[in-house]
């Protein structure tokens, strides 16, 4: 099976096909190979902000985040199982190939205690605020 580099074209072509219900079939013994943007969450709590990235079929090793200047980056593969042979599949509709998402952060996160954890296909990224991010009271005093 040949591995052919998916052309910008084509994939408009492909989109507004789908949009009108028609199908689609790739040229004989290709896979499209692209850029990829797996779908992110964001969420922001009282002591940290948490990023959740949907990525079914990244191993760990293909995972890598880098912190520069408040610019939080996700870079990343999903290789073709090499062993596939191109008579087993009638449709191929999953994306393969890089993907690079980035974020930039609010200055108040403490980028040196970032953590992440990749579990069943989901990442999760933990950026904690510094504690000097959080509010507090003031009490008035009488002069």
């Amino acid at each position: 099976m040949t591995l052919a580099k998916f052309d910008p074209l084509f994939k408009e072509f492909a989109r507004m096909n789908r949009m009108l219900g028609g199908e689609m079939w790739e040229p004989e013994g290709t896979v499209a190979a692209a850029d990829w943007k797996p779908a992110v969450d964001i969420l922001e709590g009282e002591n940290e902000i948490v990023i959740k990235v949907e990525l079914p079929g990244v191993e760990r090793k293909d995972i890598a985040i880098t912190v520069d200047n408040n610019l939080l980056t996700l870079k990343g593969e999903r290789r073709l199982e090499k062993d596939v042979k191109k008579e087993n599949y009638h449709r191929m509709e999953h994306t393969y190939g890089t993907f690079t998402r980035s974020f930039v952060l609010p200055g108040y996160v403490d980028f040196n205690a970032v953590a992440a954890e990749h579990k069943d296909g989901l990442l999760k990224i933990v950026v904690p605020k510094k504690a000097t991010a959080k509010g507090r009271s003031i009490e008035v005093s009488a002069a």
